[in-house]
């Protein structure tokens, strides 16, 4: 299922081995607790505040965690010094992501107003995630290690996100995130798909939207979970999948599901009552950029149903990038280095969250953006694209 070692481009690190099939995938359910699944999720050390482990989605965690390993209270789940403070942990970056769960407690339950992807963003369930994509924003702020945090008081996350629905009444007009739901981004800071594996987070989501005929939840995954197609989403949930081409995803996404395999699971979730969108995302500037992006976007043509043509929408997303990360990466991963930090081509932006980060500057950006577009109408014409960032 995942790339083997042999795919990997020169200089991309060692990766702890991945979930994969050798038959398809087990019948009736079961990926959560498979020896196969936890390839993906060894966990060998769990931190947790208090709080966290005394509540039912807690007892819930530990309880599908194999028998012995150990769990170190915390007294907050943002700064664990062994963790995000121990700079010598940038060398065991993925392994960190495969080994290490922190469980906490969500304090801020704020829905804020987005209006680009969705038209609003959720409070989150986890934050950060098992895969290792190099040029993800979450670790930006937490230093040198970003495995996943759950946060367990998942009713609470529900109740608020089922009251904020409610409270907006009917959508008014259409717009970019779409012509009559509200949108809700339940997976900002994580990977819904992977959370899965180890919990019921996102099945109790997304059977949230399920009864909530005004809104709809949307999150972007680069892992394909096949038990999230028994979760009955009944058209309330669009899944996002990301794509790029894929010698930039074996450099650059490490630990996550092949391209070509998130596309070819367009149909299956969409048959489960998915709404199945793409985020071209991220657009990496490089030598051949184009030429990968049309053999990319002609596959997308060739290997997709009319049925998910006609339903699906696009995200186009260029790729910002941090100074900090930027160092991060040369500890772990200096090859991937070369195509994300181009300060020729880069420009400081100040984000909404108030971090500094690099982006293309203005002019290359917009040609960029103009060259992508042609390229999707040539090769994929039928591809909404509901917005370019």
């Amino acid at each position: 299922m995942h790339d083997r070692p042999g795919d990997r481009p020169p200089g991309a690190p060692e990766q702890p081995p991945l979930f994969e099939w050798e038959d398809g995938p087990p019948p009736g359910g079961g990926f959560r607790d498979s020896p196969r699944a936890r390839r993906m999720l060894d966990v060998r050390e769990v931190y947790a505040e208090p709080a966290a482990l005394a509540s039912p989605r807690g007892r819930q965690i530990l309880a599908g965690l194999p028998p012995g390993v150990p769990v170190t209270e915390v007294t907050g789940h943002w700064r664990i010094p062994s963790l995000h403070g121990n700079e010598g942990n940038v060398g065991r970056w993925t392994r960190i992501k495969t080994e290490t769960l922190v469980l906490g407690v969500r304090q801020s339950l704020a829905i804020r107003p987005n209006g680009r992807s969705a038209d609003w963003i959720a409070p989150g369930a986890s934050n950060g995630c098992a895969m290792a994509c190099a040029y993800c924003y979450v670790p930006r702020r937490k230093g040198y290690a970003n495995p996943i945090t759950l946060f367990t008081n998942i009713e609470a996350i529900v109740a608020r996100v089922r009251a904020h629905v409610r409270a907006q009444g009917p959508k008014r007009e259409p717009n970019q995130c779409d012509p009559v739901s509200w949108v809700y981004d339940i997976g900002e800071n994580g990977d819904c798909s992977v959370d899965a594996l180890v919990c019921d987070n996102t099945a109790d989501l997304i059977a949230a939207f399920r009864e909530l005929p005004t809104a709809k939840a949307s999150f972007a995954t680069k892992f394909v979970n096949p038990d999230l197609l028994a979760l009955d989403p009944r058209g309330r949930t669009r899944v996002r999948f990301s794509v790029m081409p894929p010698d930039d995803s074996r450099l650059l996404d490490l630990r996550t599901s092949p391209v070509a395999e998130r596309i070819a699971a367009a149909s299956d979730f969409l048959d489960a009552g998915y709404e199945v969108h793409f985020n071209l995302s991220p657009v990496v500037l490089r030598p051949d950029w184009q030429r990968d992006w049309a053999e990319l976007l002609t596959h997308l043509d060739d290997v997709l149903p009319g049925r998910v043509k006609e339903q699906a929408g696009a995200e186009v997303i260029m790729l910002t990038h941090n100074l900090g990360l930027h160092e991060v990466n040369l500890g772990w991963h200096p090859r991937a280095e070369d195509v994300l930090w181009q300060p020729d081509a880069q420009e400081s932006k100040r984000s909404e969250n108030g971090a500094l980060n690099v982006r293309y500057t203005r002019g290359v950006k917009r040609q960029a953006l103009a060259s992508l577009r042609e390229l999707i109408a040539a090769h994929a014409p039928w591809l909404r694209v509901r917005y370019a960032f």
